[in-house]
Parts: structure tokens; C-alpha cells; sequence
């Protein structure tokens, strides 16, 4: 099967580094095998756990080797770093078999994955995924955002699905590890983040329409600058009132792969009308707002923020959920509740949250052929600007968690 097989016609570590990859500027070896600390314990980094290699040639080099071989940061160019792939070194993998236990997973080379062409993600979509950030600070050290909330939303998909999921802890210790594995691609201080995605796919065989009789979780990571190419500057959006994305009993309120796939035709027709995204209605009454493609909505009057209640059609957006904290510490009034398309047209402000975007404020809005423009400084709103900061200070540790939210990796 070559190197790294993992289980039983599913999984394939590829060769360490497959694809092109950014010059690594090597430095002398230390004189001792360094060490990380993951989950309160401390690893020599030759004893991360590693599939044997089976076969020859591309999975001989060690992970001790990768490690201590490379520089402190990648070389890579952060002062134009966007939202895309940058493939990193390591990713986590994770099996379940029909017993719906994991094995302890651990840490192999990234690269492309093998699966059975009847495995249950790719013939019946049964999959989720998750997103979270990883930040480095001042003084060097790295800081999580809120993990447990993406643990717990992924036990809440996978019931959906019908699919086991890790254990919290797990899910935890597996992020840990994929970001102290891939430290080198945490973007200096201010320059972004580390994007991390944890996937839980049906990598056993099935024929019939049935759950999967195995399932991985896999974790791997990106550094991402900014998703919207506008950064912290508004973004048009267009109402869309012919496609929907999710509708009542459905699964648009679990982070399940095919909500994403079902937004790409309206999104595509609106990039391609020069809009930034798309915002969706409800799809009984086509007048309720739901959410745009991957991010949540909200709208600010006077000292009141209004989103749209979770109800099992809108995704429980993490970041969402944080602005509404952070909002309702600064003194202002917020609202989940239905909120009308007309609302719109009275706005002061409007923007979208969401791990990737954190804070986009919305610069317009066209529905039914009709404009509506929000002002601000340069078109960010004043409540845009400062939720935006007091959120991304906190996640970057510029200032005290009193949240609790942040988890520090040494």
C-alpha cells in the first residue's frame, strides 16, 4: 500500500512534504532532541507518535529530524499571506472502528490521503468539519481560541450525522498537538493566523445508504491572512432570494461538508457580478435573514445588535456567539430574534462574524435591485470597528482574558 497505511482500505499517509513547498532555512542541529509539551505532558519530539513506515524510500526522514532541522518560522512571505492552502508539515490522524472507540491518533507527514472510492463521506457526504485559530503573541508563545466550543459543536454534528466524534479531550489534545507539530507556521504577531481544520469523515466501505462502518478525524493547518481580500473594509453583499441554503428539519444548523458545496452556484453568479457574497433568506417565508455563505449576520440600530435566532437553519457560529458576549459586556443590547430583509433598509450598520472572516463590516447590501449603503469611517461602522478590536485583542492576548476563552500553548 506504500507508507504510513493506517487501517484497512481507508487511509494513506503520503510522503512527507508531497507538492512544492516554500524554501525551509535550516539552522545547525541543537545538541540535544527538543522537547514540546502537549496536554501537561512532555515529549521528546522523536516520541510523538508516528505510523511505521511501510515500504521504501519517501516516509525514511523523522519527525525528529523535520523539527530540528528548521527554522523558527517558516520561510514564507507573511506580509502578503491570504486566505489559501499553505501546506504545512504535519497533520493529526485519528481511527474508529464499529465499536465507536478512537485510537489515540497522532501526528504523520501531511500530504494526500487515500480512501476506498465506497467510503461513506464520498458516495453519501458524511462528513463535518470544524475551523478554529491558533495566534502567537509578543513574547512568543501560542494561543488557542476558544477549542472546547468546536469540540463540543463536532459531538453536536456528529449526532446529527450519525457518525461518533472524538472525545472532548481528545479533540483538545489533538488540536494541541497539530499546532506545537506545525509551530513554525504560527504567522509572526499580527502578520494572521494559523488556520486549523479538524475533519470527521465515513472512511469505512459502504454500498447501500447506511453510516459508515469506520470513521477518521483528521487535523491539519494553514496560516491564512485575511479571508475577504478587503481585510477590515466593508463588503458588498447581494441578497439572494432564489437559492437557499438550508431549510427547516434540514441540516443547516451542524457544520456538515454539503451545506458548504450548496452555496457555490450563487456564489460564484454573485463574485461574478462583482459582489463579495451572498445573503440568504429563510426558505418558507423568503423574508427572514439567515446568514451569509460561512459567516453570521447581524445589524446594529442605535444601541441595539439583532441577529437571527438559532433555530436549526443557522449555523452556531463560535465567533457569533463571542461578539454577542463581548457586545452585551460593552452595554449594548442584543437581540436573537427573526429579523426582517426590510430591516435593512433602516440599518445603521451591518456585519458578518465568523472564525475565518472574525469581524467583516457589510458596506452595502442589494436586494431586488436596490442598493442600500452603510456609512462609516472608510465604510467601517463604529460598532463594527470596536467589537472587531476588542475580539481580536483578546484572541492575539493584547489585553486580559477575562473571558476565559483563550487556551495557552508553552
Amino acid at each position: 500500500m506504500g507508507c504510513g497505511t493506517v487501517s484497512h482500505g481507508a487511509l494513506l499517509a503520503a510522503a512527507p512534504f508531497a507538492g512544492p513547498r516554500p524554501r525551509v532555512l535550516a539552522l545547525s542541529p541543537p545538541p540535544s532532541t527538543p522537547a514540546i509539551q502537549i496536554h501537561n505532558r512532555f515529549y521528546s519530539i522523536s516520541q510523538l507518535p508516528l505510523p511505521k513506515a511501510q515500504g521504501k524510500g519517501r516516509c525514511e526522514a523523522s519527525l525528529a529530524s523535520n523539527y530540528t532541522n528548521t527554522s523558527e518560522f517558516a520561510d514564507l512571505d507573511w506580509e502578503s499571506l491570504g486566505f489559501g492552502l499553505v501546506e504545512t508539515d504535519y497533520m493529526y490522524i485519528a481511527k474508529c472502528g464499529p465499536d465507536g472507540n478512537f485510537d489515540k491518533g497522532g501526528m504523520v507527514p501531511f500530504g494526500p490521503i487515500a480512501m476506498n472510492p465506497s467510503s461513506g463521506v464520498l458516495n453519501y457526504g458524511q462528513g463535518l468539519f470544524e475551523g478554529l485559530k491558533a495566534y502567537r503573541k509578543s513574547d512568543g508563545s501560542i494561543l488557542l481560541f476558544r477549542p472546547l466550543e468546536n469540540a463540543t459543536r463536532m459531538q453536536t454534528g456528529a449526532e446529527r450525522m450519525c457518525m461518533p466524534a472524538p472525545p472532548v479531550e481528545q479533540f483538545v489534545d489533538a488540536v494541541k498537538q497539530t499546532v506545537l507539530a506545525n509551530k513554525r507556521w504560527v504567522p509572526p504577531t499580527g502578520k494572521g493566523s494559523l488556520y486549523i481544520r479538524p475533519l470527521l469523515v465515513g472512511s469505512g466501505a459502504v454500498l447501500g445508504l447506511a453510516p459508515a462502518p469506520e470513521y477518521t478525524f483528521i487535523i491539519f493547518a494553514s496560516p491564512v491572512g485575511n479571508y475577504f481580500k478587503e481585510g477590515l473594509a466593508p463588503i458588498n453583499l447581494i441578497v439572494e432570494d432564489k437559492f437557499h441554503r438550508a431549510t427547516p428539519g434540514g441540516t443547516g444548523g451542524v457544520k456538515t461538508i454539503g451545506n458548504y458545496a450548496s452555496v457555490l452556484m450563487a456564489q460564484k453568479i454573485a463574485k461574478e457580478k462583482g459582489y463579495s457574497d451572498v445573503l440568504y433568506l429563510d426558505a418558507v417565508h423568503k423574508k427572514y435573514l439567515e446568514e451569509v455563505s460561512s459567516c453570521n449576520i447581524f445589524v446594529v440600530k442605535g444601541n441595539v445588535i439583532s441577529t437571527p435566532a438559532i433555530k436549526g437553519t443557522i449555523l452556531p457560529g463560535i465567533t457569533r456567539k463571542s461578539i454577542i458576549d463581548v457586545a452585551l459586556s460593552k452595554g449594548f443590547q442584543v437581540e436573537e430574534r427573526l429579523v426582517s430583509v426590510d430591516e435593512l433598509l433602516d440599518a445603521d450598520e451591518v456585519f458578518c462574524t465568523g472564525t475565518a472572516v472574525v469581524v467583516s463590516p457589510v458596506g452595502s447590501i442589494t436586494y431586488q435591485g436596490k442598493r442600500i449603503e452603510y456609512a462609516g469611517n472608510q465604510g467601517v461602522g463604529a460598532v463594527s470597528q470596536q467589537l472587531y478590536t476588542s475580539l481580536t485583542s483578546l484572541q492575539m492576548g493584547q489585553e486580559e482574558d477575562s473571558m476565559g476563552w483563550t487556551v495557552q500553548l508553552n
